[in-house]
């Protein structure tokens, strides 16, 4: 499909949704993918001014639920630093709903939990 796919490369490429494998936008075993979709995989990565905007659950889920997908997603961000990194890496954190404002977060409070694991 990549060779079909290929053709849409001008128009997707600039908007950051060309399938790559890298990213795990392409899969040779669909049932595998689809099971790690299901099982809540999330996929996340940096825009240019380097913030990573990821959902981190719903409204429907309980305070407990948010929080410890919070946790996962700070523990997954630490683990992902590059080695190369220096100093402080989360400098700021804010949890926001989809539309409305953005609460600040402690980033070393943030690690703090997220390496309490």
């Amino acid at each position: 499909m990549m060779g079909i796919v290929g053709r849409l490369g001008r128009v997707l490429g600039p908007r950051g949704l060309m399938p790559n494998p890298k990213a795990g936008t392409v899969a040779m075993d669909i049932g595998e993918a689809i099971r790690q979709i299901r099982a809540g995989k999330v996929e996340f990565r940096t825009n240019k001014e380097a913030g990573i905007h990821v959902a981190i659950g719903k409204a429907s889920f309980t305070p407990e639920a948010l929080y410890e997908n919070f946790r996962a997603l700070i523990d997954a961000v630490v683990r992902a630093k590059p080695s190369a990194a220096k100093g402080q890496y989360l400098r700021k954190v804010a949890v926001s709903a989809t539309m409305g404002p953005g609460v600040r977060v402690n980033p070393q409070e943030a690690q703090a939990a997220a390496a309490s694991e």
